[in-house]
């Protein structure tokens, strides 16, 4: 006896049982329509200032910039992939209104146009604040590391890139002095030449010069803009296939990458300005921040809460130029130890010292005062105590880890003052309540990206990934109001996301 399996309702090969309608087999309430419905209100004046009447008409750029931007909601990226969903995925179809372009068109498209996918992510923040999922009452700053196209095997040392300079050139004239020897001696052979052949020899080398030199340069660049005046140290690395990527560690782990920053929104999780920096850490990340802010939203904050990470006097500085109410944690050694200083299992902190603002000095918890020792044109200063007054005083083996057996220093910069003001403020407790919700603002929405499979950079070059990282970022945005709209939290209504783009 058979198994009796359910059967099929119907006969589906018949054609008369497909709807009129293709799309009709979504459901209704399907993201596609939704997305397609944001889509259409892209304002593309700005790029469209780039096409041309003449020649074979172009895709229209709200639907390529449209198909890209629901490629990265679902996780799809590679261009090839994106094309493939196109023709085998019913609401990429829909989205791609059955006209999706050739791979290469999303490709180039996505390379080419950087300042356009920046100003969608702007858009996307517009549209969030018009249908009220943004507050602006609370906004969270962080960053996260984003694998950039390359790897550590295809760059080189600034010592290295010198020392194979130097190699290369001396190989060169000794090929050049070869050749010109073995003229002489061959001329007979070499009388029907034009006098131009170079060894192959000669041109592979030559090649390789001019790329240690192209890459040498563009190192030479790059730390001069994010390191001016400071000479470059021989450890530096470039990637010879994104040369404007640097290294970067988290947790012992090193690669080539771009610290991408975002400031987040606290009532939906909007972003609300991004920017990509290549400083492998936080600490001049505020005021590009506070800019993409103000150039994305026209306006600022009220307040703000950043991790001990941000804790720069060049942070400092940038918030209280801008007057927002910062909450910026504490460093390890800003951080006010519990334990009194009578308890011999703990080290005196720089937390422990007191600094005078008006005289410009420390004060040791054994009463001894620290004078400014140097001060450099960068900002960083240096306070030291009397040598004598460390060796007569009780807490000098907790405190002088120096093992030369000087004195105590601490160094900090020019904005100690600020720095002092944001640890007070640190220790009330209204200051710590509205810390503890930068946790739950900021950090799941990095989270979010990268689940969703957005790790690294398919693009390479400072301008163009920036333009994917501002991409991510408004796909994270129109994937937050698709599912309010969807939750029939909010309602689209009718006209255009925002200004025209510049």
């Amino acid at each position: 006896m058979s198994i009796p399996f359910k059967k099929d309702p119907i006969e589906f090969t018949q054609r008369v049982l497909f709807p009129s309608n293709v799309f009709d087999i979504l459901p209704k309430d399907h993201e596609c329509f939704v997305y397609d419905d944001i889509f259409r209100k892209i304002d593309i004046s700005g790029i469209e200032k780039k096409y041309s009447n003449l020649g074979q008409n172009a895709y229209n750029p709200r639907l390529v910039v449209g198909i890209l931007i629901y490629g990265y909601s679902k996780g799809v990226f590679s261009s090839r992939q994106i094309d493939k969903r196109c023709h085998e995925d019913l609401s990429f179809m829909y989205i791609a209104h059955l006209n999706c372009p050739n791979f290469r068109v999303l490709s180039d498209f996505r390379k080419d146009n950087p300042d356009f996918l920046k100003e969608c992510f702007k858009q996307s923040a517009l549209l969030a604040k018009q249908l009220g999922m943004v507050s602006f009452g609370h906004v969270s700053l962080d960053g996260s590391k984003f694998k950039a196209d390359t790897s550590k095997h295809k760059a080189m040392s600034y010592e290295y890139l010198n020392l194979r300079e130097e190699e290369l050139v001396k190989q060169i004239k000794e090929l050049v002095t070869q050749a010109e020897e073995c003229d002489q001696r061959e001329d007979e052979q070499l009388q029907d030449k034009t006098g131009y052949e170079i060894p192959d020899e000669l041109k592979i080398k030559e090649k390789r010069l001019a790329k240690i030199r192209e890459a040498k340069k563009a190192l030479e660049e790059r730390e001069s803009n994010l390191n001016p005046g400071k000479k470059i140290d021989g450890k530096k690395q470039i990637s010879f296939a994104d040369k404007e990527a640097r290294i970067m560690g988290k947790n012992g782990h090193y690669e080539y990458a771009y610290n991408g920053q975002i400031s987040v929104d606290d009532k939906a999780q909007i972003i609300v300005g991004e920017h990509l920096s290549q400083n492998a850490n936080d600490k001049k990340e505020v005021e590009p921040a506070l800019k993409q802010i103000q150039e994305t939203m026209e306006e600022l904050p009220e307040k703000m809460s950043l991790d001990n990470g941000y804790m720069s006097g060049a942070n400092l500085e940038g918030l209280d130029k801008a007057e927002v109410d910062a909450y910026v944690a504490t460093g390890r050694e800003d951080k006010k130890d519990l334990r009194p200083l009578e308890d011999y299992s703990r080290e005196v902190k720089k937390s422990d010292f007191q600094y005078d603002d008006e005289r410009d000095c420390f004060t040791c918890p054994g009463g001894h005062t620290l004078e400014l020792k140097s001060a450099g044109k960068d900002g960083k200063r240096v306070y030291q105590a009397e040598r004598q007054a460390c060796e007569n005083c009780a807490y000098r083996e907790r405190c002088c880890k120096s093992e030369k057996g000087e004195a105590r220093t601490i160094n900090t910069d020019d904005k100690e003052s600020l720095r002092q003001k944001m640890n007070e403020k640190m220790e009330q407790e209204n200051s710590k309540e509205v810390y503890k919700k930068r946790k739950q603002i900021v950090e799941p929405v990095f989270g979010q990206i990268k689940n969703s499979g957005f790790r690294g950079f398919l693009l390479r070059g400072y301008k163009k990934v920036s333009g994917e990282f501002s991409l991510a970022c408004a796909v994270h945005n129109f994937k937050k109001i698709v599912g309010a709209v969807r939750s029939d939290e909010v309602c689209l209504g009718a006209g255009k996301m925002g200004p025209v783009m510049a």
